[in-house]
């Protein structure tokens, strides 16, 4: 019996060496998406942090000039309103995202 042709040997190693090759090559990076979780403790984050800082402004203005609650009370709303408003930024970045990545998705299947 006679041994297979060298040549058809070494192409069928070369076959298998690039399939190895393929299979240990790092994947492509993905695109970053962010759940519906993640977006949610964003915003709450972005709203408390609002509140928080508010807070702390009043309350030490307060504490400066003597004058408790008036800076207290003006200044958590004002935070408040700073927190909304991030809110409300964050979830136009999201739903930008959004629509960029089906647009994107409805131009591969065409």
């Amino acid at each position: 019996m006679r041994d297979p042709d060298p040549s058809e040997r070494l192409k069928e190693l070369e076959e298998r060496i690039g399939k190895a090759k393929a299979a240990q090559e790092p994947a492509p990076p993905k695109e970053e998406h962010y759940t519906q979780a993640q977006v949610a403790w964003r915003m709450v984050t972005e709203l408390v942090a609002g509140l928080g800082i508010g807070f702390g402004i009043g309350y030490g203005l307060d504490g400066l000039f003597g004058t408790m609650p008036i800076f207290l009370v003006l200044f958590t709303l004002l935070g408040f309103a700073a927190g909304v408003q991030t809110m409300l930024r964050t979830v136009k970045e999201v739903e930008k995202d959004r629509l960029a990545d089906t647009a994107g998705r409805q131009d591969e299947g065409e």
